[in-house]
Formats: C-alpha cells, structure tokens, sequence
C-alpha cells in the first residue's frame, strides 16, 4: 500500500466517520473537532491503552514494510 497524501487522509477518514456515526453525527463530531480544544494526549492514552510501546513500534514496524512494498 503506497502512503497516502493528506488529501487522501481526509477523504477516508471522512468517510469512516461517515460510515460509524452517519453523515449527521459525523458532521457533527467535525465540528466538535474544530471549535473545542482537543486533548491529544488522553485521547492518545485511550487509543493505546493496555499496549506496550513494542506492541505499537511492531505495528508500526508492519505497516512500514506493507508501504515500502506497495
């Protein structure tokens, strides 16, 4: 899989919010994101929870060599 562009990243993330919450709820969520302050690192420790930093630098590790192959 080659890296996407930024645009590339919106565009599916867009639509992954999209398909779980539904277009209204996702707009919605979008515009929570933009207009409230955003704390990264809990959402962080929520995202990671329960994972060790090796856990997370071999999936990271993973997803390198399935972009370097792409």
């Amino acid at each position: 899989m080659a890296a996407m562009s930024d645009v590339e990243i919106r565009a599916n993330g867009i639509l992954a919010l999209n398909r779980a919450l539904g277009p209204t709820a996702a707009l919605r969520f979008l515009t929570l994101m933009c207009h409230e302050p955003t704390d990264y690192v809990a959402i962080s420790r929520r995202l990671y929870q329960d994972q060790t930093v090796d856990d997370i630098f071999e999936r990271a590790q993973k997803r390198w060599k399935e972009a370097a192959t792409g």
